[in-house]
């Protein structure tokens, strides 16, 4: 869909966007909620993080908010020097683009998306989330990392294929329907002539 690097640049703000609040919704209530809650003793996740102070990153309890911006400036990073450029490539060793229906290449897209993007976030936020206070272990750390990989890879995959990538998809159509126009009708018109 993106044509140029500002347009991927856009196309993976749009999905970071979404993408981070809905991870941070999902690693805050899904798979830290319980654990919140019971530590506290409150009965809902937002008031026992607010009754701990925040969330705890790197061994510090920062807001909501802090957790989203920081997810935030990580994953775009992330996905624009990793994640966009190593998932086409795949995608293209598997597919050539120019032969393959556009919906199964931008499958193959996503898929690999989430193949290099959950192991690696995965991995950072195991860094910001573990549990300094109680001292610092590598094989502890690996572990953690695992378990964020079994949590969050079936929920990025399902997420990416069915919710997310789609809403992305409609957005980006709907900001660059000009552009997109244009180059349909360009695409027509070199037909005509040749």
């Amino acid at each position: 869909m993106p044509r140029n690097q500002f347009q991927r640049m856009i196309f993976a703000l749009i999905t970071v966007v979404i993408t981070v609040h809905a991870y941070v919704f999902y690693s805050l209530y899904v798979i830290h909620g319980g654990m919140f809650m019971t530590l506290t003793g409150e009965s809902s996740v937002l008031a026992a993080i607010n009754k701990m102070g925040g969330v705890p990153v790197f061994g510090k309890h920062v807001p909501i908010w802090a957790v989203v911006l920081i997810e935030f400036v990580l994953a775009y990073t992330l996905e624009n020097l990793l994640g966009s450029p190593l998932s086409f490539k795949l995608a293209s060793k598997v597919f050539d683009p120019r032969k393959t229906h556009p919906v199964l290449f931008e499958t193959a897209i996503i898929c690999a998306t989430v193949g290099i993007m959950c192991p690696a976030m995965s991995l950072i936020a195991a860094f910001l989330y573990y549990d300094y206070q109680s001292g610092f272990n590598i094989f502890t750390l690996l572990a953690e990392w695992l378990k964020l990989v079994c949590f969050n890879f079936p929920f990025a995959f399902f997420t990416q294929l069915f919710f997310i990538q789609p809403a992305v998809r409609t957005i980006f159509k709907l900001i660059f329907a000009k552009d997109i126009k244009s180059r349909i009708e360009n695409k027509e018109s070199h037909k005509i002539t040749v």
